[in-house]
């Protein structure tokens, strides 16, 4: 299990200790290399849908001159199937979640980083240790970089649905108060319940996270919860799988309360509309995506001109203000606003950070398993 966070102190300030000198302006160009517009002066980049606002676009093009090229993904199997399509060619830059090493290796489609060029120091240690370790593919090589992190927990309605004291379950997507008002992903909307369910006793304490040590650990865990979840598949309203899915749910479908990331209901929240986001009682699941290198990349230059910026502080808090998800970058959180400040206040009060679950490490038969369940669920 990758574990960033840890101890029952730790806040935000603590996440994201300690600050860099402030560079330059927003939009002030800085020193590039002049092999960065050799070739084509655009960057090809495949990532999260909603990680990259406007305002970081623009200022990293009008300081450089690159042209970024963004597609927009909602699921590492996207970036996986694309890249495996394609053999590692057609984008620069993708961005992988930690716990696919295992899947990512196998594949052989990255290419290490030079770490010379990369400024590692920027951002939190204990992320950054992610790399060098999980994501090592040989001997002191790093195959990938942090870039943005997050959790996934519950939002809902302010105007329709009020959890049951500090904190809402996993339950309460499944629960009949709330049938047919309800969202998740498929897959780790049926990890929550089963979560939950050790919560009632119908599984043991730490079953869910056991089930990923083995084939023969996960089989019991997994038949049980999507037993579960078939039985109470009627109450789910919506199965989303991106950010804009999850926003439009709370706004025009009628969801009341969801299992989600955090970014999409917190941006919700930052616009003024009637949604609050939190992490649950059984603990939010945490992850970080990172930044990689394909085998095929183009405009390596180009990419690491990329990384600069996203690790500069400024630029970095000017994103997460607009996306609602949080940066490694160290001292990104000073240059965000007061709502981003207030929105991971609301999301994680009380132990709730020292409560996270890092999504564990994951196996290729592991996801395949899944997938068979998943598949089970959604036909049922």
């Amino acid at each position: 299990m990758t574990k960033f966070t840890s101890g029952p102190k730790l806040n935000r300030r603590t996440l994201l200790k300690g600050s860099l000198a402030a560079g330059s302006a927003l939009a002030m160009p800085a020193i590039i290399s002049r092999k960065a517009l050799a070739s084509s002066g655009e960057i090809n980049i495949l990532m999260w849908s909603d990680y990259l606002p406007e305002t970081f676009l623009k200022s990293f093009t009008d300081a450089t001159g690159i042209k970024v090229n963004y597609t927009g993904i909602g699921s590492n199997e996207e970036i996986i199937n694309k890249m495996k399509a394609s053999k590692g060619r057609g984008f620069d830059i993708v961005s992988p979640t930690n716990n696919r090493a295992l899947q990512w290796k196998a594949l052989e489609l990255l290419q290490p980083f030079d770490m010379s060029k990369v400024a590692i120091e920027a951002v939190n240690p204990a992320m950054a240790k992610i790399g060098s370790t999980d994501w090592a593919f040989e001997a002191g090589s790093t195959y990938w970089l942090p870039h943005i992190w997050g959790t996934e927990g519950m939002a809902w309605r302010t105007d329709m649905f009020q959890p049951e004291g500090m904190f809402p379950s996993y339950g309460d997507v499944w629960s009949e108060a709330n049938a047919g008002k309800t969202m998740g992903r498929a897959h780790s909307m049926m990890l929550g319940a089963g979560l939950y369910m050790e919560t009632t006793g119908e599984l043991a304490p730490g079953s869910v996270w056991k089930a990923y040590t083995s084939e023969e650990e996960m089989r019991p865990v997994w038949e049980k919860i999507t037993e579960w979840c078939i039985a109470r598949k009627g109450n789910i309203k919506l199965i989303w799988n991106d950010a804009d899915t999850q926003k439009n749910g709370l706004l025009n479908e009628g969801v009341i309360v969801g299992q989600t990331w955090d970014g999409p209901p917190l941006a919700l929240k930052t616009a003024g509309e009637p949604v609050m986001y939190r992490a649950p009682k059984e603990g939010a699941l945490a992850w970080v995506d990172g930044l990689a290198l394909p085998t095929g990349a183009e405009n390596i230059e180009q990419a690491y001109e990329f990384i600069k910026y996203a690790y500069m502080p400024e630029l970095a808090g000017e994103a997460i203000d607009h996306h609602g998800y949080n940066s490694p970058v160290l001292g990104a959180d000073k240059f965000a606003g007061e709502a981003y400040a207030k929105n991971f206040a609301d999301a994680y009060p009380g132990e709730a950070l020292a409560n996270l679950n890092p999504w564990p490490s994951e196996p290729q038969w592991y996801a395949d398993m899944r997938t068979e369940y998943v598949n089970r669920f959604e036909s049922a």
